[in-house]
C-alpha cells in the first residue's frame, strides 16, 4: 500500500549553514580558512578583487561596517520575512530545496535537534582544523615562540641529568607518566615495581628524586605531601606547621580553636601559619603544558548614546570576510575543459556563494539577538547586576520572530562588550525567583549578587544564617527556600555561617 507524506531534507549546506550559527569566532575563522584553501574562487576580503572581479552580492553591506546601530531604531524592528527569507531566496537556484536556517527551525523544529555533529559528514573539513598557511606566506612563527613544554617533557629532561644510570630513568619515565596536569602522583608504587621488576625500595627512591624538580611539589601523591615538601625547600617544615598540613581537614573547616591544640601555638602564630600555607601553590604543575586559553574577543560591542539608548554595533574584526572571484570563474568557463573541469568550477561557485551569504546573515542574526537582550535587560546596562531580570531563550525567541534552538546556537561561545565589563550572552539568560505578594519576579543573579553583598558586609558579632538571610530576602519581597540560599552561597564558593564565625572570631586580634 502507498502512502504519500512529508519529510524535512535537510542539504549538507543547509546543515554547515546551521552549525556556523552555534560557531565561536575563533572556530569559524579556522572553518573559513580551510574553505579558502579548498575552494579557488574564494579570496579575502581584505586581498580585494582584481581588476574585473566582481564581489558577492551584499558583501559590501555586511552588518558593523555601516556605523552603529541602535536596537531602539527602525534600523532592528523586527522584520522576519525579509531577514529570514534573505538567505533562501538568493540561493533558491543554486539549491534547490533549501530555505533559511530560521525558518527550518521555526516551522520543523524537532527534526533539528535530532541533528548531530557527524551527520553532515561530505558536506565540507570539520571546523576544528587550523589550516595551513596559504601558498606563499612564511610560518607563523609565533606558533612556535610561544609553545610552552609540557609538564612530562619538562620533569624527562631533569630525569636525564639527575639519572645517569639508564634503569633509573626507565623507572622515573614510567613514574613521570604517571604524574598528572595538576602535579601529582597518580600510580600504585607497589603495583609499579612488580610490573617493571624492580625492588620497590628503588622506585621509591626514584620518586623521591623526582619530587626535587621543579616546580617545587611535583611528584607528591597528595595535598598534604604536595605542602609538605615546598615547605622544606623553604626550610618551614617545624613540629607546628607538621601539625597543621596533618590536620588540614580542620583548616578545611576554619576550626582554628582545634588547630591551636595541635600545633601548641597561640592565635597570631597559627593566622601566621594559615597565611603562609596559602601562599604555597597546591596544584605546581598547572604552569606547565596543558591547554592554552585563547583571548576572547567579543562579537558584539554596546556602548551608551547620547540620548539615553544604547548603540549596538557589530565586532568587524572578528568576522571573517571573503569574496567570491567570479571574473576568474567567467575565464575558466569560457576557456572550455572538460565537464570534469567544469563540474568542478560549478561546485566551488555555489559553495562560496552560500559561504558568503550565509556568514552575512550570521551576522545579522547575531545582532539581532544582541539587540533583543539589550532590550530586555536594559535595567542592567543602565544600574548593574541588581536590576538583571529573569530571561529565557523563549521570551528573546517570541520577540524576534526565531526558534528558541535557533537563539540557543546564537548565543552559544558569543560574547558581548559593555561598559560594565564582557560577558559571555548566555549570562543574560537566568531564571526567575518569585516575589512575594505576586509581585515582578527576580533574576536568581541579581539574588545570588546581593546574598554575596549580604554576606560581606557581615561582622564577626553578627554572621548571617542562612534561615537569616532568608528572612532578610523576604523583607525584600524575594520568596526564596533555604536549600536554594545555600546553593547560592555555595556556587559563589562562600563558607557556611559557622566556618564564616570562626575565621573572622581568628583573624580578629590581628586586626586589632
Amino acid at each position: 500500500m502507498l502512502r504519500q507524506g512529508q519529510s524535512l531534507v535537510m542539504t549538507p549546506q543547509l546543515l554547515q549553514a546551521i552549525k556556523l550559527l552555534q560557531l565561536s569566532n575563533v572556530e569559524l575563522t579556522a572553518f573559513v580558512d580551510e574553505e579558502l584553501e579548498r575552494n579557488p574562487l574564494l579570496e579575502r576580503a581584505e586581498d580585494g578583487p582584481e581588476a574585473g572581479e566582481t564581489a558577492a552580492p551584499g558583501e559590501d553591506s555586511l552588518p558593523g561596517e555601516d556605523g552603529e546601530r541602535d536596537w531602539n531604531s527602525a534600523t532592528l524592528e523586527t522584520d522576519t520575512g525579509a531577514l529570514e527569507a534573505g538567505l533562501g531566496t538568493e540561493l533558491g537556484n543554486e539549491f534547490d530545496g533549501e530555505r533559511t536556517v530560521a525558518t527550518l527551525e521555526r516551522d520543523a523544529p524537532t527534526d533539528l535537534h535530532g541533528v548531530s555533529e557527524g551527520a553532515w559528514s561530505g558536506s565540507g573539513p570539520g571546523v576544528n582544523g587550523t589550516g595551513g598557511a596559504p601558498d606563499g606566506e612564511a610560518p607563523n612563527l609565533e606558533a612556535y615562540v610561544a609553545e610552552r613544554p609540557s609538564l612530562s617533557d619538562h620533569l624527562n629532561a631533569q630525569l636525564a641529568v639527575a639519572c645517569p644510570d639508564p634503569v633509573d630513568r626507565a623507572i622515573g619515565a614510567t613514574l613521570i607518566d604517571l604524574v598528572d596536569e595538576a602535579g601529582y602522583f597518580t600510580g600504585d608504587l607497589a603495583e609499579i615495581a612488580g610490573r617493571l621488576g624492580a625492588p620497590l625500595a628503588r622506585v621509591e627512591r626514584l620518586l623521591a628524586v623526582i619530587q626535587t624538580f621543579e616546580p617545587t611539589g611535583v611528584g607528591a601523591r597528595n595535598l598534604a605531601e604536595c605542602l609538605a615538601i615546598q615547605l622544606k625547600e623553604r626550610d618551614r617544615f617545624d613540629p607546628a606547621m607538621q601539625a597543621l598540613v596533618a590536620n588540614l581537614p580542620l583548616l578545611a573547616k576554619r576550626d582554628f580553636a582545634a588547630l591551636r591544640r595541635f600545633c601548641g601555638v597561640d592565635e597570631e602564630d597559627m593566622a601566621d601559619m594559615a597565611a603562609e600555607l596559602r601562599r604555597l601553590d597546591p596544584k605546581p604543575g598547572r604552569a606547565y603544558g596543558g591547554h592554552v586559553e585563547a583571548p576572547v574577543a567579543p562579537d558584539v560591542f554596546v556602548r551608551p548614546a547620547a540620548d539615553g539608548s544604547w548603540h549596538l554595533e557589530l565586532n568587524s574584526d572578528a568576522l571573517p570576510k571573503v569574496l567570491v572571484n567570479h571574473a576568474y570563474a567567467q575565464r575558466v568557463s569560457r576557456a572550455g575543459g572538460s565537464d570534469a573541469d567544469k563540474t568542478f568550477i560549478s561546485g566551488c561557485l555555489q559553495t562560496a556563494n552560500w559561504l558568503t551569504k550565509s556568514l552575512e546573515q550570521r551576522a545579522r542574526t547575531i545582532l539581532k539577538v544582541s539587540a533583543e537582550i539589550v532590550r530586555q535587560q536594559d535595567g542592567f546596562f543602565a544600574y548593574g547586576v541588581e536590576h538583571l531580570r529573569p530571561l529565557n531563550l523563549k521570551m528573546i525567541a517570541d520577540a524576534i520572530g526565531m526558534h528558541e534552538s535557533t537563539v540557543s546556537r546564537v548565543t552559544s561561545s558569543k560574547y558581548m562588550a559593555t561598559p560594565r565589563g564582557l560577558f559571555e550572552l548566555k549570562y543574560f539568560f537566568t531564571a526567575a525567583i518569585q516575589a512575594t505578594g505576586g509581585g515582578e519576579s527576580h533574576s536568581a543573579e541579581a539574588v545570588r549578587h546581593r546574598i554575596k553583598q549580604m554576606i560581606d558586609a557581615e561582622s564577626a558579632n553578627d554572621v548571617l544564617s542562612d534561615d537569616a538571610i532568608v528572612a532578610r530576602l523576604r523583607e525584600s519581597k524575594i520568596d526564596i527556600a533555604r536549600r536554594t540560599v545555600a546553593k547560592y552561597r555555595e556556587s559563589l564558593r562562600i563558607p557556611s555561617s559557622i566556618e564564616r564565625r570562626r575565621e573572622k572570631q581568628s583573624m580578629r586580634p590581628c586586626a586589632s
